[in-house]
C-alpha cells in the first residue's frame, strides 16, 4: 500500500511519502514514491504516486524522456518548459491516460487493479505554487485555500491531525510537523505503510528545494517527533473529563 501526503500553505509547500510496496503478506518491496526536477531559479517540480507500480513507473518515464528530450528540442514539451504548472499537470494526465490506455485491459485481465493516482506539486517563476491531484483517466483537481492538502493511500489514519491543525496559513515549521504526525498515526496502525520516508519541503518564490531528505527508521528527529506526541495524546486522554461516573 501507500500513504502519501501534500500540503500547500500561503508560504510553500510540504510534502512526505513512504517507501513500502504490499502485493501480498510474502511480497513487500520498497520502491520510491516522491520524484524531483528542479531548475534552481526557474521552476521547481515535485511528484508522488500511488497505485498500480507498473503504471506510475511508467508516468515517471514518460515524464522524464519528455524533459531529455526537451533539452535537444525546446519544442518538444514537457513539465520543465510548460508554460504554468497546470499545463504540467495536464502533461502527466496526459502521461497516465496514454499509458491507461494501452495497458488498464490487460493488466485487469490478469486479475490486478490498473488504477493510479498522481500528487504534482512545484511552481515556476512568474506563477504561483500550486497542488494538483491527477487521476487514472488524467483528469485531475487542485488543492483550494479551504482544501490546502492532498492524501494518497491509506489516509484515513493520518486525516484527523491535518483536520485539526492545518490551515491556508499555517507556517512551513509546523506543516512538516503534521505531516510528520500523519504519517507516524499511518505508519502505527497499517502495516502495508513503511519506512523510510522522503521529505520535500518548496518554499514561495524559491524556485528550488529547502528540504530534500530521506528519513529512516531511526531519524532521531522523527522519532521524537513520534514519541512527542504519543506522549501527549496520552496526557490529553487522562485529562479528559469523564462521561459516566463509575464511583459509587
Amino acid at each position: 500500500m501507500t500513504y502519501c501526503v501534500a500540503v500547500r500553505v500561503s508560504d510553500g509547500l510540504v510534502m512526505l511519502s513512504d517507501t513500502r510496496t504490499n502485493a501480498g503478506v510474502d511480497n513487500i518491496s520498497r520502491f520510491s514514491k516522491m520524484f524531483t526536477w528542479e531548475v534552481p531559479g526557474e521552476r521547481v517540480i515535485a511528484i508522488m504516486t500511488s497505485g498500480n507500480l507498473s503504471i506510475t513507473q511508467g508516468v515517471i518515464t514518460r515524464i522524464n524522456k519528455a524533459v531529455e528530450r526537451s533539452r535537444e528540442d525546446p519544442t518538444v514539451e514537457s513539465i520543465l518548459n510548460a508554460d504554468s504548472l497546470y499545463h504540467a499537470a495536464e502533461l502527466v494526465g496526459e502521461a497516465m491516460q496514454g499509458l491507461q490506455d494501452r495497458y488498464r485491459n490487460s493488466i485487469q485481465a490478469g486479475g490486478a487493479g490498473a488504477d493510479a493516482t498522481v500528487v504534482v506539486a512545484g511552481q515556476r517563476r512568474g506563477g504561483r505554487h500550486r497542488l494538483f491531484m491527477v487521476y487514472s483517466a488524467g483528469n485531475f483537481i487542485e488543492a483550494a485555500d479551504d482544501t490546502p492538502y492532498f492524501q494518497l493511500g491509506e489516509h484515513k489514519y493520518g486525516k484527523p491531525i491535518l483536520d485539526r491543525v492545518l490551515s491556508i496559513d499555517s507556517p512551513l515549521d509546523q506543516v512538516v510537523k503534521a505531516v510528520c504526525v500523519s504519517m507516524d498515526s499511518t505508519l502505527r496502525s497499517n502495516l502495508t505503510v513503511g519506512m523510510p520516508l522522503h521529505l520535500a519541503v518548496i518554499r514561495r518564490d524559491r524556485y528550488a528545494f529547502d528540504v530534500r531528505r530521506r528519513i529512516e527508521a531511526d531519524d532521531p528527529e522523527f522519532e521524537a517527533i513520534s514519541q512527542h506526541w504519543g506522549s501527549a495524546l496520552r496526557d490529553a486522554f487522562a485529562e479528559l473529563p469523564d462521561i459516566v461516573d463509575f464511583v459509587r
